[in-house]
């Protein structure tokens, strides 16, 4: 497998190009736990619908999985995750049984997903699942047979859906394994992503170096050129091409970083998901545990500071320690801390019941009890 540059991908008079795809569509709902495409216009496919309605130029891609399988995108075995051997044979994570969430059994899915204007979908995966601690990274040790399956039973899928689509993929957790491309390029695929690399600088030879595949350009498409015989020598005449293009953007990389690719005469390729969280912590979690935990009590302390300074009064709250905590609940005593900072005054308990003096600071009650909470003196 060879990368090679692709000269003369920019229409003539044009200098710059942006790409926006989204990936792990698939018929989930909100009351399966997350919506990856199911509430339809209701939930997270709406964003997508005022976004084409707000630009009129803008195409998207939506790689959509098949027969999604993942019921979380958290580890939750426990011990059977350490068991040598048999942790790289279990699914670390539950499973939903397989055609669960198969899209031909969602025809008002598919009708949607049919009737958006300027969208295309593509494959994301079949199952976007494997076992061992890869549990999202569907395509790992498969050989190119094992590999040439999976992609068939996944076009088979969309072709009883119904659901138009175009000969692209998306690789599961950005893993495109040689194997994957030589069965990819046997199905006359015509394009991939996998390279994802939001932080190598960028300049005009700049080369992924994050997930996925590396070495390709970080701005412009490349061929991946594969072998078409399962020979060990590769002997065989006319090599088939892929296209490949890296993710370079996405909703956390800075405006900066977008108008240098621009500016570069490169391809701004934005990726998102369609859902916020699958059983793990993301950004937006965090900022929602930030607006309740820490930006509510500032503004309602400032508030009513007037009248706490004329009665003497004091913001008491009580919050948890962040010595143990289970893990799923750790976005939520992260941000305690914030709120102890070291111009103000404890007053209250901490949550160990010991009494902290107005004369302590929060910072050195916090260091002596771990995450100590207690009350801020206002005024």
């Amino acid at each position: 497998m060879t990368l090679t540059e692709c000269h003369g991908w920019l229409p003539e008079g044009k200098r710059a190009a942006v790409c926006f795809n989204v990936d792990d569509i698939h018929p989930a709902t909100s009351r399966d736990g997350f919506d990856a495409g199911g509430d339809l216009g209701r939930g997270a496919l709406g964003n997508v619908e005022q976004l084409l309605y707000r630009h009129p130029q803008l195409r998207v891609t939506l790689f959509v999985t098949p027969d999604w399988r993942l019921r979380r995108l958290v580890p939750t075995r426990g011990w059977l995750t350490r068991v040598p051997l048999l942790r790289e044979r279990i699914h670390w994570a539950p499973l939903t049984p397989r055609g669960h969430f198969r899209v031909d059994r969602f025809p008002d899915f598919v009708a949607y997903l049919n009737a958006l204007p300027r969208t295309d979908c593509a494959l994301h995966g079949l199952n976007h699942a494997h076992p061992g601690p890869r549990m999202a990274v569907e395509f790992q040790q498969q050989s190119r047979g094992e590999c040439s399956a999976l992609l068939q039973e996944a076009r088979q899928i969309f072709q009883s859906a119904g659901l138009r689509h175009v000969p692209g993929f998306a690789a599961p957790a950005w893993s495109t394994p040689p194997a994957l491309c030589e069965a990819l390029s046997d199905a006359d695929f015509h394009f991939v992503t996998s390279a994802r690399d939001l932080d190598t600088p960028v300049s005009s030879g700049a080369r992924t170096a994050g997930s996925g595949l590396r070495g390709a350009s970080l701005l412009q498409p490349v061929w991946i050129r594969c072998a078409t015989s399962d020979d060990a020598t590769h002997t065989a005449a006319g090599p088939g091409r892929l296209v490949h293009f890296t993710t370079n953007f996405q909703a956390t990389s800075s405006i900066e970083r977008a108008h240098a690719i621009v500016e570069a005469g490169g391809l701004l390729s934005i990726k998102a998901h369609i859902f916020k969280s699958g059983g793990g912590i993301t950004l937006a979690d965090w900022d929602d545990l930030i607006g309740t935990n820490l930006k509510a009590p500032l503004f309602l302390s400032q508030a009513a500071a007037g009248e706490l300074r004329k009665r003497h009064g004091l913001v008491v709250e009580l919050a948890e320690s962040g010595n143990r905590v289970r893990r799923d609940f750790a976005v939520g005593v992260e941000p305690q801390p914030g709120k102890l900072g070291p111009e103000h005054r404890a007053g209250g308990l901490d949550f160990f019941g010991h009494p902290l003096s107005h004369q302590q600071t929060a910072a050195d009650a916090a260091d002596q009890q771990g995450n100590a909470v207690g009350g801020l003196a206002v005024g």
